[in-house]
């Protein structure tokens, strides 16, 4: 058992581990292996309400940097996961495995206190499970977004380390017969989602929040995602979408004029627009700014993955600023909440990618840049009439020029229809579907129950996977 407190004889290390403890700066210390593992990490939630305090320990496990090739000169790389046994006993439980996704493990090991929450009742063991290229799980280090290193960037690739990774767990922990169980949000929804198809002898079963499974796949309309976040605006105020849609006119009009320094006085843009590509790069950024604000819409405030109040929506569809420009409310609500910014720099702030929905910045965006570009098909488009936002078209051909000019690549974009049964699900088992009704993402994904094991569940007044995060005083009881 790892970092039991009461165990009578000191086990020997498992093979290919090694463990370190992520220190309270921004430089994490990576230690050799000691055995029992060093104390964990203490995470207190902030929010007044009654739970488990939870202590995760940071460990890593090696992985082949490709698990479908057979050649000798494989190369490895480390891991990152998060797990803690305070809930449960080896052999005797479940284990909560998350399935990671786009980012940070951290950040979605601190917002995923319903996990927790089931974890102290079901006494379950938990891990996190950090996917490859993101965080610290670079299979090349900083290398790892060379064109020749991404390439082992896949769904299938990252569903090999999380089962690879459970089966060696389950060992170590003598913990073969423990059913598990998989959780995961929005991309990571759609992993957990896809565990349970592809590996049903490991994956008892999977909870998927906020996964658009279909979209995804390219099922549905390219103009279903944008029209759902201006609904979210219209939700609040019927007038919202209009006057949004007014204010993108009125830039649009300057810039056919070639009002340039307008423009960038109106907007405070740090760097001043010069030409109707400017334009565009600023039609994105406001675009993607509204996004955001519609995704994480939460009854109360919020730190990631980025900074915003108690019901942003309902905060910016009020303001009366919607009759001018949108530049104060981003400078209130979403791209400078701290007031600390005297100018927007859209080209810094806001990266166009192959996701039109906004990628992060950094190497994070760098990674699920590569995958919109292969296998995560996001031809999602506005066009100004069913949607708030300018016409800002987003083809196969757009994404396939872009995506071979960028990365070297050429999309497949039927393969996730393909590989994981497109909207065909009648075979699936024990997979529950979650998605909030205020999520624009919602109708990408299952709203239907489709068997009495493969079940949708819609949650009133949530926005993305806010169904993952801890329980607040907020929170309704559904009977």
């Amino acid at each position: 058992m790892i970092g039991t407190s009461n165990v009578q004889e000191t086990p020997k290390p498992p093979e290919l581990i090694k463990t370190s403890i992520m220190p309270p700066t921004n430089v994490q210390l990576v230690q050799e292996v000691t055995w029992p593992p060093p104390p964990p990490q203490v995470i207190v939630s902030q929010v007044e309400i009654e739970r488990p305090t939870l202590m995760l320990r940071e460990m890593y496990f090696l992985q082949p940097v490709d698990h479908f090739t057979f050649t000798s000169n494989n190369r490895t790389f480390l891991q990152r996961y998060l797990f803690t046994d305070q809930f449960g006993d080896s052999g005797n439980g479940p284990i909560f495995f998350y399935t990671g996704n786009e980012g940070d493990i951290w950040n979605f090991a601190n917002n995923s206190g319903f996990i927790i929450e089931q974890a102290a009742e079901q006494n379950a063991l938990v891990v996190f499970a950090e996917h490859r290229y993101y965080g610290k799980s670079l299979p090349f280090g900083t290398k790892s977004f060379e064109k020749s290193n991404i390439v082992f960037l896949s769904v299938e690739q990252a569903l090999a380390d999380f089962v690879v990774l459970l089966t060696k767990l389950k060992t170590v922990l003598d913990a073969e017969d423990s059913p598990v169980i998989a959780f995961g949000g929005s991309y990571g929804g759609m992993l957990s989602a896809y565990m349970r198809m592809k590996y049903p002898n490991i994956v008892l079963g999977a909870l998927a929040s906020s996964a658009p499974i279909f979209s995804t796949a390219g099922i549905g309309s390219s103009a279903q995602f944008f029209r759902d976040v201006t609904k979210e605006f219209e939700r609040c105020n019927s007038d919202c979408p209009q006057q949004i849609r007014e204010a993108f006119q009125a830039l649009e009009a300057l810039g056919q004029q070639e009002e340039w320094n307008e423009i960038t006085n109106k907007m405070h843009l740090c760097e001043a627009v010069m030409s109707l590509k400017d334009i565009e790069r600023l039609y994105g950024w406001a675009r993607n700014g509204f996004t955001v604000i519609a995704m994480y819409n939460y009854p109360y405030q919020m730190n990631t993955p980025r900074s915003l109040p108690e019901n942003p929506v309902n905060q910016l569809a009020k303001s009366i600023f919607l009759l001018f420009f949108p530049n104060i409310l981003f400078s209130e609500i979403y791209y400078n909440i701290s007031g600390d910014l005297r100018c927007f720099d859209i080209y810094t702030q806001f990266m166009p990618c192959a996701d039109p929905t906004g990628c992060a910045l950094g190497s994070e965006g760098q990674a699920w840049d590569f995958q919109a570009c292969t296998e995560i098909n996001l031809l999602y488009e506005s066009n100004g009439l069913t949607d708030m936002f300018p016409a800002m078209p987003f083809t196969e051909t757009m994404r396939e020029e872009y995506c071979h000019r960028k990365w070297g690549v050429r999309p497949s974009q039927d393969w996730l229809k393909l590989q994981y049964w497109g909207n065909d699900l009648t075979t699936a088992s024990n997979i529950i579907f979650s998605n909030g009704i205020l999520d624009p993402w919602a109708n990408g994904g299952v709203l239907k129950n489709v068997s009495s094991s493969v079940i949708a569940l819609i949650i009133d007044g949530a926005a993305h996977h806010l169904d993952l995060r801890d329980a607040v005083p907020l929170d309704e009881t559904l009977n």
